[in-house]
Formats: C-alpha cells, structure tokens, sequence
C-alpha cells in the first residue's frame, strides 16, 4: 500500500469513527443534554464538532506514521484500537444512552488507552506519540465536564 493512500485510509478510519459517534450526539444535543446543568466552564455546543474533527484528523496522521514505520509490531495497533473504540463508546454512553455516570468510568480507561497508545506510538516513531497530546488533552477536559455534569445532576 503507497503512503499516500495508507495516510487516507488512516484518517478516514478515524473520521468515519467521529462521525458514527455524532449520530447520537446530534440527536441528544437539543434534547435530554440541553436540560443538564453544566459547570461554568462548558464550552459552546458548537466548538466539539470542529475540535473533535481536528483530533480524529490527528488520530489518522498518527496512525499513518506507524503503519509506515511500524514494521510487524502490531502491539501499537492495538491499542490504537483499543482506544478508537473506547472513544466511540464513550459518545454511545453518555449521548446515547444518556449516562453520564457510566461515561465518567469509560472515559478513565479511554484516557488510560490513549496514554498507552501514545506511549506506545513514541517507541516507534515519536511524532505518532507526540501528535497525540491535543488528544489526552481534550480527553483530560471532557473528563472534567463529565464528572462535572454527574456532579451537578
């Protein structure tokens, strides 16, 4: 498979996973989210989907490094995985089943999966490990507006 193709798929894989996980936003968002008190720190509806757009672009690039220079090690991958799937999962939980209390547990093992993943991803190319940071970032202030939010309700 040439780069530019291996680049492509790896960012639509985890495009496609972002906007699988905003079918259950789009339709909570002016629903049962809307009626939850949030902490003062909530940021405007309308900034999520082009961050989380920009993180799954990151998510991608990463994930094209090591499939470049990842060799047989499918270790990385897996845990790449792991966390994609985690992130969906969260989005499922607490938009789609609107549960804040069980996201809250699911976003620290995504957070825990993430760090595996980067820590991983840098063994075998430190950008893929390195690009990640917005991610755990991101991640680490979702967490905060979830235990907020369970708090708070």
């Amino acid at each position: 498979m040439n780069k530019f193709y291996k680049l492509i798929t790896s960012v639509f894989i985890c495009e496609v996973v972002g906007i699988s996980g905003s079918i259950f936003t789009f339709n909570s968002i002016s629903s049962w989210y809307m009626f939850l008190n949030k902490p003062f720190f909530n940021p405007p509806n309308w900034i999520f989907g082009p961050v989380w757009t920009i993180l799954y672009l990151l998510m991608g690039v990463s994930l094209y490094y090591i499939l470049v220079k990842g060799g047989k090690n499918r270790i990385p991958l897996l845990y790449f995985s792991a966390q994609l799937i985690l992130n969906f999962l969260w989005t499922l939980i607490f938009f789609g089943l609107h549960s804040p209390k069980i996201a809250l547990f699911e976003i620290i093992l995504l957070w825990i999966s993430i760090l595996f993943t980067m820590f991983n991803f840098y063994k075998v190319s430190k950008p893929a490990g390195i690009i990640l940071t917005p991610y755990i970032l991101w991640v680490s202030f979702a967490f905060l507006l979830n235990l907020f939010i369970v708090v708070l309700n």
